[in-house]
């Protein structure tokens, strides 16, 4: 099973990238990963990958895609596999297909932006523990406070109102495209992948069983 998974941030791609990968026995493969893995195993690609980022370079799309391909030929991707924030632009998305990376099944998980700044900007954090509450969802019981130490929870600056609506910005204008792209390749190619959009709302067993019957 080979999936791409969309979405905005604070959809949830998380928790359900983990879900199934346990689910269906596939690693899920991030860029990262892939750069820091071929970094410390020394491939060539792995060589001229340390050398552009210790110079401070950007790794170019078709690196990325050459990377891609190298793990992807993986004794662990035989099952299939999960990208995890990639492809993120159109032209990687393209880079893909024309370097023949064959994918079954993209699901993009729609969240209003609205309601992912209430999601995300609630989020209260203890900085010690790590304990995450929620003003309207989790309140701690003494407002503003933890419940263990009584000691003042944080907004973590990620979770700030400005910068959530910058991420979901970014979201917008670079990576959600993928979507019409997607729509149009499923509809158009018979060998492309299905693609499905369904909705991020509802409890955490509502939304899996909608990914199951995407997947299915």
């Amino acid at each position: 099973m080979k999936v791409i998974l969309l979405g905005p941030p604070g959809a949830g791609k998380g928790t359900q990238a983990q879900f199934i990968t346990e689910k269906y026995g596939i690693p899920q493969i991030s860029t990262g990963d892939m750069l820091r893995s071929a970094v410390k195993a020394g491939t060539e690609l792995g060589l001229k990958v340390k050398d552009i980022m210790a110079s401070g370079g950007l790794v170019s799309d078709e690196i990325i895609i050459a990377l891609v391909k190298e793990r992807i030929e993986q004794a662990d991707c035989s099952n299939g596999f999960l990208f995890d924030g990639f492809p993120r632009t159109i032209p990687q998305a393209q880079a893909l297909v024309d370097a023949g990376v064959s994918i079954e099944y993209v699901i993009e998980i729609a969240v209003d932006d609205e309601q992912i700044v209430s999601r995300l900007s609630g989020r209260r954090v203890h900085e010690n523990s790590g304990r995450v509450y929620h003003i309207e969802h989790n309140p701690p019981k003494n407002e503003g406070l933890d419940n263990e130490t009584q000691e003042p929870l944080i907004q973590r600056e990620d979770d700030k109102e400005a910068t959530i609506r910058n991420r979901l910005s970014i979201y917008h204008n670079q990576t959600k495209p993928l979507v019409e792209f997607y729509t149009q390749l499923s509809s158009t190619d018979s060998a492309g992948p299905s693609f499905s959009t369904i909705d991020g709302l509802g409890g955490l067993d509502e939304v899996q069983t909608r990914i199951v019957t995407a997947l299915s």
